[in-house]
């Protein structure tokens, strides 16, 4: 897991653990009540996908010369 977050800004990987800790502290207690496991994935899932879109605001896309890309698609 280091070598993931190597290269990653701290704001970031601080998201990704408060989502980490949230996450398996909701899906423990859900289970524990004795929800069906299919509503706990999906429930997961739908906040899962909520830290998604607020890491993808945090990070900063760099331009991208297509002329040096391989890829004949464009972006």
């Amino acid at each position: 897991m280091q070598k993931r977050q190597e290269g990653l800004p701290k704001d970031i990987i601080d998201i990704a653990w408060k989502a980490q800790l949230r996450l398996c502290k909701r899906y423990k207690k859900m289970i524990a009540k004795g929800k069906h496991y299919n509503l706990v994935f999906t429930e997961i899932a739908r906040e899962m996908i909520a830290y998604i879109q607020t890491i993808a605001k945090e990070v900063v896309l760099t331009p991208v010369n297509t002329k040096l890309r391989l890829a004949r698609v464009p972006a």
